[in-house]
C-alpha cells in the first residue's frame, strides 16, 4: 500500500480519536513538534526508517525524546505505529494530520515566493485575494528566490500561479523557438 494512503488512514484515525477525546489542539501541537524535531534531526528520521534497527529500539528512542513532551494520546499513537512497524512513515502521518487539521479548521496554507521580502500591504493583499477566492482562513508562508528576477510564484495547495519574470522570459524564449 502506498505510504500516502497509509499515512492518510493513520492521520484520519488519530484526528477522529482526538475529536472524540477533545484533544485536537494538543495533538495538533504534538504533530507540529514531532515534524519540527524530525526535520531538524536527520539522524532521528534515518533511525526510524532503518530496517536494521529493531522496533523495540525505535520505540525506546521515541519514548526518550517524546513521551514526557507530548500528550499521552499522541504518544499512544506513536506506540501503536511502532508496534505496526510503521515508524518510517511517522513524518508523513504527522504531515497528513496537520493537513487534515487545517481542513477541519478551514485553514488554507499558501506560499508566496518573491525576489524581495513582502511589505505588510502586499502581504495583506495576497491574503485578502486568496481568502476571498477560497472562503477560508489563510496562513501565508513566504520564501525568497532572487532567481525569479521579479514577480512572484503563488502556491495554493497543489495549484501554482507563476507570475515571475523568469517564467515570462522562458515563455517568450519558447515562442521565439517555435
Amino acid at each position: 500500500m502506498a505510504e500516502s494512503t497509509v499515512a492518510f488512514r493513520y492521520a484520519k484515525s488519530l484526528i477522529d480519536l482526538a475529536k472524540e477525546k477533545q484533544k485536537v489542539e494538543e495533538v495538533y501541537k504534538d504533530m507540529l513538534f514531532f515534524s519540527d524535531v524530525v526535520r531538524k534531526n536527520r539522524d532521528l528520521m534515518l533511525a526510524l526508517k532503518s530496517p536494521i534497527l529493531r522496533h523495540e529500539k525505535k520505540l525506546n528512542v521515541l519514548r526518550a525524546i517524546f513521551e514526557s513532551r507530548v500528550d499521552p494520546l499522541s504518544f499512544t499513537i506513536f506506540n501503536i505505529i511502532s508496534k505496526k512497524n510503521r515508524e518510517g512513515i511517522m513524518d508523513s502521518i504527522a504531515t497528513e494530520f496537520v493537513r487534515q487539521y487545517n481542513e477541519l479548521k478551514g485553514i488554507q496554507k499558501i506560499q508566496v515566493t518573491t525576489t524581495l521580502p513582502l511589505t505588510e500591504e502586499i502581504r495583506q493583499q495576497f491574503i485578502g485575494v486568496v481568502a476571498k477566492a477560497t472562503g477560508k482562513q489563510i496562513e501565508l508562508e513566504e520564501a525568497i528566490d532572487p532567481k525569479l528576477i521579479g514577480g512572484y510564484i503563488l502556491r495554493i495547495g497543489d495549484q501554482q500561479i507563476d507570475a515571475s519574470i523568469r517564467n515570462q522570459l522562458a515563455e517568450l524564449r519558447l515562442s521565439f523557438l517555435n
